[in-house]
Protein backbone atom coordinates (compact mmCIF):
# COMPACT_ATOMS: atom_id res chain seq x y z
CA UNK A 1 0.00 0.00 0.00
CA UNK A 2 2.79 2.45 0.85
CA UNK A 3 4.72 1.56 -2.34
CA UNK A 4 1.67 2.42 -4.49
CA UNK A 5 1.24 5.70 -2.62
CA UNK A 6 4.90 6.64 -3.25
CA UNK A 7 4.69 5.99 -6.99
CA UNK A 8 1.32 7.71 -7.21
CA UNK A 9 2.73 10.77 -5.42
CA UNK A 10 5.79 10.79 -7.65
CA UNK A 11 3.62 10.61 -10.76
CA UNK A 12 1.40 13.42 -9.48
CA UNK A 13 4.48 15.53 -8.73
CA UNK A 14 5.86 14.99 -12.25
CA UNK A 15 2.48 15.81 -13.79
CA UNK A 16 2.15 18.87 -11.57
CA UNK A 17 5.57 20.30 -12.45
CA UNK A 18 5.22 19.69 -16.20
CA UNK A 19 1.79 21.33 -16.24
CA UNK A 20 3.08 24.54 -14.64
CA UNK A 21 3.88 27.67 -16.63
CA UNK A 22 7.34 29.08 -16.11
CA UNK A 23 7.77 32.75 -15.24
CA UNK A 24 10.97 32.85 -17.29
CA UNK A 25 10.65 35.32 -20.21
CA UNK A 26 10.49 33.66 -23.64
CA UNK A 27 11.25 35.75 -26.72
CA UNK A 28 10.27 35.12 -30.31
CA UNK A 29 12.29 37.15 -32.82
CA UNK A 30 12.51 37.99 -36.50
CA UNK A 31 14.45 40.29 -38.77
CA UNK A 32 12.56 42.40 -41.31
CA UNK A 33 14.68 43.13 -44.37
CA UNK A 34 14.28 45.71 -45.81
CA UNK A 35 14.33 48.06 -43.91
CA UNK A 36 16.59 46.31 -41.38
CA UNK A 37 14.44 45.98 -38.27
CA UNK A 38 14.85 43.36 -35.55
CA UNK A 39 11.54 42.59 -33.80
CA UNK A 40 11.08 40.54 -30.63
CA UNK A 41 7.88 39.77 -28.75
CA UNK A 42 8.56 38.47 -25.26
CA UNK A 43 5.99 36.80 -23.07
CA UNK A 44 6.12 35.97 -19.38
CA UNK A 45 3.62 33.71 -17.62
CA UNK A 46 1.66 35.45 -14.86
CA UNK A 47 -0.16 32.36 -13.59
CA UNK A 48 1.30 28.91 -12.87
CA UNK A 49 -1.56 26.97 -14.54
CA UNK A 50 -3.74 29.27 -16.64
CA UNK A 51 -2.73 30.61 -20.08
CA UNK A 52 -2.07 34.15 -18.88
CA UNK A 53 0.94 36.13 -20.01
CA UNK A 54 2.39 39.63 -20.03
CA UNK A 55 3.79 40.60 -23.42
CA UNK A 56 6.14 43.27 -24.70
CA UNK A 57 7.50 44.15 -28.12
CA UNK A 58 11.03 45.38 -28.75
CA UNK A 59 12.06 46.85 -32.09
CA UNK A 60 15.62 47.77 -32.97
CA UNK A 61 17.16 49.09 -36.17
CA UNK A 62 20.57 49.01 -37.81
CA UNK A 63 20.83 52.77 -37.13
CA UNK A 64 20.93 52.22 -33.35
CA UNK A 65 17.29 52.91 -32.47
CA UNK A 66 15.82 50.47 -29.94
CA UNK A 67 12.48 50.76 -28.17
CA UNK A 68 10.20 48.56 -26.08
CA UNK A 69 6.48 48.74 -25.39
CA UNK A 70 4.16 46.69 -23.22
CA UNK A 71 1.38 44.96 -25.17
CA UNK A 72 -2.13 44.15 -24.02
CA UNK A 73 -1.76 41.13 -21.70
CA UNK A 74 -2.94 37.68 -22.68
CA UNK A 75 -5.71 36.87 -20.24
CA UNK A 76 -6.52 33.53 -21.80
CA UNK A 77 -5.35 32.30 -25.20
CA UNK A 78 -4.79 35.59 -27.04
CA UNK A 79 -0.98 35.88 -27.14
CA UNK A 80 -0.72 35.78 -30.94
CA UNK A 81 0.50 38.96 -32.57
CA UNK A 82 0.49 39.39 -36.35
CA UNK A 83 3.32 41.39 -37.90
CA UNK A 84 2.66 43.62 -40.93
CA UNK A 85 4.64 46.03 -43.10
CA UNK A 86 2.80 48.99 -44.60
CA UNK A 87 3.65 50.44 -48.01
CA UNK A 88 5.23 53.35 -46.10
CA UNK A 89 7.72 50.88 -44.55
CA UNK A 90 6.24 51.16 -41.06
CA UNK A 91 5.80 48.00 -39.02
CA UNK A 92 2.58 47.09 -37.23
CA UNK A 93 2.15 44.51 -34.47
CA UNK A 94 -1.54 43.61 -34.24
CA UNK A 95 -3.24 41.52 -31.57
CA UNK A 96 -6.81 40.66 -30.65
CA UNK A 97 -7.17 43.77 -28.47
CA UNK A 98 -4.40 46.16 -29.54
CA UNK A 99 -2.44 47.44 -32.52
CA UNK A 100 1.03 49.01 -32.32
CA UNK A 101 2.97 50.95 -34.92
CA UNK A 102 6.72 51.34 -34.92
CA UNK A 103 7.74 54.87 -35.89
CA UNK A 104 11.40 54.87 -36.89
CA UNK A 105 11.62 58.69 -36.98
CA UNK A 106 10.78 59.05 -33.28
CA UNK A 107 12.07 55.58 -32.34
CA UNK A 108 8.80 54.73 -30.59
CA UNK A 109 6.20 52.00 -30.59
CA UNK A 110 2.80 53.69 -30.48
CA UNK A 111 -0.66 52.40 -29.69
CA UNK A 112 -2.91 53.03 -32.71
CA UNK A 113 -6.60 52.55 -33.41
CA UNK A 114 -7.61 49.55 -35.49
CA UNK A 115 -9.39 51.80 -37.99
CA UNK A 116 -6.07 53.55 -38.72
CA UNK A 117 -4.53 50.35 -40.09
CA UNK A 118 -3.81 50.40 -43.81
CA UNK A 119 -5.81 47.97 -45.94
CA UNK A 120 -2.83 47.14 -48.16
CA UNK A 121 -0.41 46.00 -45.47
CA UNK A 122 1.76 42.96 -46.13
CA UNK A 123 1.47 40.10 -43.63
CA UNK A 124 4.99 39.05 -42.61
CA UNK A 125 4.11 36.37 -40.07
CA UNK A 126 2.93 35.88 -36.51
CA UNK A 127 4.40 35.64 -33.05
CA UNK A 128 2.53 32.61 -31.78
CA UNK A 129 2.68 29.17 -30.23
CA UNK A 130 3.52 26.51 -32.80
CA UNK A 131 2.19 22.95 -33.02
CA UNK A 132 4.78 21.79 -30.48
CA UNK A 133 3.74 24.47 -27.97
CA UNK A 134 6.83 26.66 -28.50
CA UNK A 135 6.51 30.46 -28.55
CA UNK A 136 8.19 31.66 -31.76
CA UNK A 137 7.88 33.76 -34.89
CA UNK A 138 6.07 31.86 -37.64
CA UNK A 139 6.77 33.43 -41.06
CA UNK A 140 4.02 33.96 -43.64
CA UNK A 141 5.68 31.39 -45.92
CA UNK A 142 5.16 28.75 -43.22
CA UNK A 143 1.63 29.61 -42.11
CA UNK A 144 -1.11 31.70 -43.70
CA UNK A 145 -2.45 34.80 -41.99
CA UNK A 146 -4.97 34.13 -39.25
CA UNK A 147 -7.33 37.04 -38.74
CA UNK A 148 -8.69 37.95 -35.33
CA UNK A 149 -12.34 37.50 -34.42
CA UNK A 150 -14.33 40.70 -34.27
CA UNK A 151 -15.71 41.29 -30.80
Amino acid sequence: MIVGWRFGSLGALILFTTACNSDVPVSATTDVVPPGFHVAVTRVATHPFLARFNLKVTVSTTTGCSTTSELFPDTGGVSRRNLYRADSGQLFVVGQFDARRFDEQSCRVELVEFRSLDAGMTFLGAFDVDQKGNWRFIPAAERAERLFEKL
